[in-house]
């Protein structure tokens, strides 16, 4: 069974911004944005999935992605 996996760390690093920076714009804390980083989470909000997208000019498919052979 597949798995929706974060590449938010490969966003960020197009868009040339630090995790701090990131934090700040999308108004969570460093520890809870790292948790999605790293793909720590179980779910994430739409609000919150929404101000990342607005920081990082980008679209939700850009950081959201399937994969059929995660989680075997």
């Amino acid at each position: 069974m597949g798995k929706i996996v974060l590449e938010l760390d490969v966003m960020m690093a197009k868009r040339h911004i630090s995790l701090g920076d990131l934090a700040e714009q999308v108004g969570i804390t460093n520890v809870n944005l790292s948790k999605i980083k790293n793909n720590k989470v179980n779910a994430i909000r739409f609000t919150t999935l929404a101000n990342i997208c607005q920081a990082l000019e980008c679209e939700p498919g850009d950081i959201l992605k399937y994969d059929p052979d995660a989680g075997e």
